[in-house]
């Protein structure tokens, strides 16, 4: 079971960067929930923590120490840039070789998020943040855009863009750590009703919500899988 700890940054009165109508705190939230849905949906013998999991303030000492205590595999800090720049950046701790498993982790996340975002390419980097530092297991801070860009922040108010950098990161998880998908997770259901499409769902709620419907109101309803 591959552990994977997900810190979304900053929170509570720790908004973290501002600009263009946005909290930073409020999209790492986002971006970080979504890779848990992804995960646990979509894979085989994952097991997901976050540092939060709504609008609360989390001490930068009490991330890195409950990801120890948990014995995550690897851990992925989410956050979002400011000062005026544009694009994708991330890091791993300052005294790490760029030839270390947690650099090769770094690595893959990185291509795959530039590959879902298209987001600029700002270079891999190292600094010595706190939950860098301070983590036992392969450690990855990632910047996923400039809140005070108004190019970046009209992507970021975007739900779809959102999930876009969640699904970056998870895709590099998956390659970094070989995982297993579920036998049926790429597949979406097409709902019928009297011949009729309806829709395509991802989401088993939300087919569940379409049968229910009409359910007494129409005559035939079907369910067909769809490969993506």
């Amino acid at each position: 079971m591959l552990k994977i700890f997900i810190d979304p940054g900053h929170g509570g009165k720790d908004t973290g960067a501002l600009g263009n109508g946005l909290q930073e705190k409020d999209l790492t939230l986002s971006i970080a929930l979504e890779m848990r849905r992804i995960l646990q949906n979509e894979y085989e013998s994952v097991s997901v923590q976050l540092s939060r999991t709504s609008d609360i303030a989390v001490p930068l000492s009490e991330r890195a120490a409950k990801a120890n205590r948990w014995g995550a595999d690897v851990y992925v800090s989410i956050h979002v840039n400011a000062g005026g720049g544009t694009g994708y950046e991330d890091y791993i701790y300052e005294g790490l070789s760029d030839r270390s498993t947690t650099a090769r982790i770094r690595d893959i996340i990185h291509e795959e998020v530039i590959r879902a975002t298209g987001f600029r390419d700002r270079g891999k980097k190292k600094a010595n943040f706190y939950v860098l530092r301070e983590t036992v297991m392969p450690a990855v801070l990632t910047e996923n855009g400039f809140i005070d860009r108004k190019e970046d922040a009209e992507k970021l108010k975007d739900p779809a863009f959102l999930q876009k950098i969640a699904r970056g990161h998870v895709n590099g998880l998956e390659k970094a750590f070989h995982l297993t998908k579920k036998s049926d997770s790429n597949d979406l259901i097409r709902v019928i009703v009297d011949g009729k499409q309806i829709g395509v769902y991802e989401e088993k709620e939300n087919v569940l919500k379409q049968v229910e419907y009409y359910l007494g109101k129409a005559n035939k309803i079907e369910l067909e899988r769809v490969k993506r």
